[in-house]
């Protein structure tokens, strides 16, 4: 079975739709009886502004069946939400004069035979996901399978990936926007040429160290921390905890994905990569490269890893919006930058969409702490 899932996640107003359950606004015990609403072993939240965070809570049970809560300080799997990140660490490199926006992938990639298609496609194109890159016919459970029991150095197995996509003709529509977690293993490979180093290694010393993000890594967390749980397939029912020591890797997509979607950290270092859009970038991102990451290109709604949706009075102007899941973990993040406000909603199973807490959460949090 996949452990991809792919969002359209153009707008943040679509994020939250289908919540018309969750109350007007939140209150004391509000993220128990979303728990026990939805039905996930575990949720956590947060409002995060430019002085800090309002709010940080959790309540559930770190795995199902099991005594052991979660705590606010507990480690969250961000999935897709991973893209934001590894869009900034990109910026991070033009901001040292290491890297441009307009490179095209033959400048990126002249140690490879590329298509002539992509003779004039810029990494600023597949960041946005309108390069046509596919992951149809690349990404699929063949390769998934594959990649989760090789050995080989995890860039070795990125550059192979590219190589294969990029040898052939684009499988989209160059133009059109079409979101998946090709595009980011792009950016990864792009940058490990770029830095002489893995996309980990670099994401780890450019981004992470800078913000003080002590507690980030990659996959499922390991240790006393909370665990994935997968839906069981209809008939069965229920939720089964996935163990992060599984052998055979079952708790997250396979490490060569990682640029599109495997790190993971707590809420409250969460909140300062997040709040990077609510300062112009602080003392880590030129206020210019910002700007660049969350402006989608005209006519479009998704930037460079954000979701973007124009004139929300809610939020005095834009508002920025992703999810991310590798089917056992979801998370959501809402961010205002105007208004200098966000708002994280996490939790450890990924449920249908109308029992999605982390969407519900995040809907009664916008409410009560950015109403119009």
């Amino acid at each position: 079975m996949t452990l991809v899932r792919r969002h359209l996640l153009g707008a943040a107003a679509a994020m939250i739709a289908g919540c018309a359950r969750a109350q007007s606004a939140a209150a004391e015990g509000s993220l128990q009886r979303l728990v026990d609403e939805t039905g996930v072993p575990a949720l956590a939240g947060a409002v995060v502004t430019t002085e800090g965070l309002p709010l940080l809570e959790a309540a559930g049970l770190r795995r199902r069946n099991a005594s052991e809560t979660v705590t606010t300080g507990d480690l969250w799997h961000l999935g897709s939400n991973t893209k934001a990140m590894t869009a900034a660490l990109y910026g991070r490199l033009v901001d040292a004069n290491l890297a441009r926006w307009d490179a095209t992938l033959p400048d990126l990639f002249p140690d490879l035979k590329l298509d002539a298609a992509w003779s004039r496609t810029t990494i600023e194109q597949v960041m946005g996901h309108t390069a046509g890159l596919s992951d149809r016919g690349v990404i699929g459970i063949g390769w998934l399978i594959e990649a989760q029991a090789s050995t080989d150095p995890v860039n070795d197995q990125r550059t192979a990936l590219v190589a294969k996509a990029l040898a052939a003709a684009p499988a989209g529509k160059a133009g059109q926007f079409e979101y998946g977690n090709l595009n980011y293993i792009v950016v990864g490979a792009a940058i490990e040429r770029i830095v002489r180093t893995s996309w980990e290694v670099a994401i780890t010393e450019r981004l992470f160290r800078p913000l003080g993000l002590t507690s980030a890594g990659f996959g499922a967390p390991k240790g006393a921390q909370p665990w994935g749980h997968r839906c069981l397939p209809m008939g069965v029912g229920g939720l089964m905890p996935i163990d992060p020591m599984d052998a055979k890797g079952g708790a997250d997509n396979p490490p060569a994905l990682g640029p599109a979607g495997t790190a993971h950290m707590t809420l409250t270092d969460y909140a300062k990569f997040i709040r990077l859009f609510l300062t112009e970038g602080g003392e880590v991102l030129r206020p210019e490269t910002v700007a660049r990451l969350i402006t989608p290109p005209p006519g479009g709604g998704y930037a460079l890893g954000w979701g973007v949706t124009a004139g929300r009075p809610w939020a005095r102007g834009a508002s920025l919006g992703h999810e991310g899941s590798n089917t056992m973990w979801h998370m959501v993040a809402l961010v205002a930058p105007k208004r200098g406000i966000a708002f994280v909603g996490a939790a450890n199973a990924m449920m249908p969409d109308s029992r999605s807490a982390p969407r519900m959460l995040v809907k009664q949090l916008q409410e009560r702490f950015a109403a119009v």
